[in-house]
């Protein structure tokens, strides 16, 4: 993951959001640098999704501005829509058409050259390649967030908004998304990531900033968040294995895509 001198990727001044006497958003700034992963942890109605679609260019800003990929969001929105991909909390796929399908779709809907060629390269960008055949409808929870993902992928967008991507997935399914997610930073792509996970805050942000009652309280590196609290007493204990550890080895680390048994379907 890259952090440079470069201008911010996301850049956000005093942005407020107001519904009558409901006072969403209170004035947010951050930046966010081109390249990176950067989490905005929040619980749930701190205001995550209502920045999310004001940057996404889907409602507007009450005051502040605001600017995406060098683009202002409130004064050229066709280029930030251009410069962006968004993926909700649901994946939106058909789930009666193929994965590939779903992808040719996209790429057709994006007037792209050869969109058969693009959804290959996105199936076996996302190892999805075997269940490219298969309808969505039978795909698990990690499949079809990923397949969801690679759609809003489709076209190289340089900056991805991900608005809860693992709400409602299993661990093991959690655990593939966040390897997408890794991937898609090391080739280059800036990543807003809404959360109210402070583990996947851990496991994925190069910064973490917390939203409470419309406002920013802290915004760092893991490492500096940690140093906003007094160091614990040290006591060396031997090693205990962690949840995560005991899952994977109880049920194995098989990918989804793998054969699955004559007239067996993923869930």
């Amino acid at each position: 993951m890259t952090t440079t001198t470069r201008e911010p990727a996301i850049r956000v001044r005093a942005v407020t959001k107001s519904y009558q006497d409901l006072h969403v958003l209170r004035g947010v700034d951050f930046d966010v640098a081109p390249g990176s992963i950067f989490a905005l942890l929040g619980s749930n109605g701190a205001g995550k999704t209502t920045l999310v679609r004001i940057l996404s260019t889907l409602l507007r800003a009450n005051t502040g501005t605001a600017t995406v990929h060098g683009f202002d969001v409130a004064s050229a929105p066709g280029d930030v829509r251009r410069s962006i991909s968004l993926t909700g909390q649901f994946a939106a796929v058909d789930e009666v058409l193929t994965g590939r399908e779903n992808l040719v779709l996209v790429a057709k809907l994006r007037h792209l050259r050869n969109p058969g060629a693009v959804a290959d390269d996105m199936l076996a960008r996302f190892s999805l390649t075997d269940a490219g055949n298969r309808r969505a409808g039978t795909y698990s929870g990690g499949m079809r967030r990923r397949l969801d993902i690679a759609m809003s992928l489709v076209g190289n967008p340089p900056v991805v908004f991900l608005d809860e991507p693992t709400t409602g997935l299993d661990p093991q399914a959690r655990i593939e998304v966040w390897q997408t997610v890794k991937r898609l930073a090391k080739d280059g792509t800036t990543i807003l990531l809404t959360t109210q996970y402070l583990d996947e805050a851990e496991q994925l942000a190069d910064r973490i900033a917390i939203l409470h009652q419309g406002v920013i309280i802290q915004n760092g590196t893991l490492a500096e968040l940690k140093q906003l609290l007094p160091s614990a007493e040290v006591e060396y204990v031997a090693k205990q294995p962690t949840l995560e550890d005991v899952f994977l080895a109880l049920v194995g680390d098989t990918a989804d895509g793998a054969a699955m048994p004559a007239g067996g379907e993923s869930r």
